[in-house]
């Protein structure tokens, strides 16, 4: 599976009654009925762990993007009717601001690791907190509550897999919870966000910016509101886009069909 196609139905699945092994892109399943896929005896792989430092990186990218206006700077200094660079066009410092990572799996983590060499203050929530070895290495604080995260954050990044209990886990209260002055950076779903009530966040100046790689539907209509907001940065779900990555994952998927007809253990297999 690539971008989520085929589609996998019982229908696929009464059609193909020989079919061993399901091997989808990326990192994200929730695409996938698991359950449906068992009652067959089909196995299902993915490939988690080649994305997690490109990945990584686009969160660094968003973040310094949405951060220094790169976008609208771009715009001016290319715009056939900029006469003068405007002295009063600033942007907000990312050194030594607070980064909220709501999600601390491997992507989170190595984007802890580059914000710190960025002297920045982590706060971490996740389902369960890592060990004190692990929060020394990137300088991470755990935050239990992620009401707490979100008060204290200058930059909020989400990087959760979607689920049933990460669906829609920002939306209006929480994002009210932010500061006025915070930038919300979406790397995992689409639907982790409550996007009306986000649009609704940054019309309103209650919080100052966005950065999405990931929105729902993918792409948005192109009368979406999200796409006429000058505070707001989105990218076409590129985290994992760059030339070497891609080869990997490929050949990540490859090994897993060959272990799977083979009747072997599967790497990467999704339990």
């Amino acid at each position: 599976m690539w971008y989520h196609q085929p589609v996998i139905t019982e229908e696929l699945l009464q059609s193909l009654p020989n079919l061993k092994i399901v091997a989808s892109s990326g990192v994200g399943i929730d695409h996938l009925d698991l359950n449906l896929l068992s009652s067959y005896g089909v196995k299902v792989s993915n490939t988690p762990f080649v994305v997690s430092t490109d990945t990584a990186d686009m969160a660094m990218a968003l973040m310094l993007a949405s951060s220094r206006r790169l976008v609208e700077g771009h715009q001016i200094a290319v715009s056939p009717d900029t006469q003068y660079f405007p002295a009063d066009w600033l942007g907000d410092e990312v050194s030594g601001a607070t980064l909220g990572i709501v999600g601390m799996g491997t992507i989170g983590y190595k984007v802890a690791a580059r914000a710190r060499a960025f002297e920045m203050k982590i706060l971490y929530h996740n389902r369960r907190q890592r060990n004190k070895d692990e929060e020394s290495a990137v300088g991470a604080v755990y935050c239990k509550k992620l009401d707490d995260l979100l008060q204290r954050s200058d930059f909020v990044l989400l990087s959760v897999n979607l689920t049933p209990q990460t669906h829609k886990l920002l939306g209006k209260r929480e994002l009210e919870l932010m500061k006025a002055t915070a930038t919300l950076i979406n790397i995992s779903r689409g639907l982790v966000v409550d996007q009306e009530a986000l649009v609704e966040a940054l019309q309103n100046k209650v919080i100052k910016a966005a950065a999405l790689d990931v929105t729902y539907p993918e792409p948005l209509p192109r009368d979406h509101p999200l796409l006429k907001l000058k505070n707001v940065i989105i990218t076409p779900h590129i985290g994992s886009a760059t030339k070497k990555t891609r080869l990997l994952m490929m050949e990540d998927m490859t090994e897993s069909i060959q272990a799977g007809l083979a009747g072997l253990p599967v790497p990467n297999e999704v339990l």
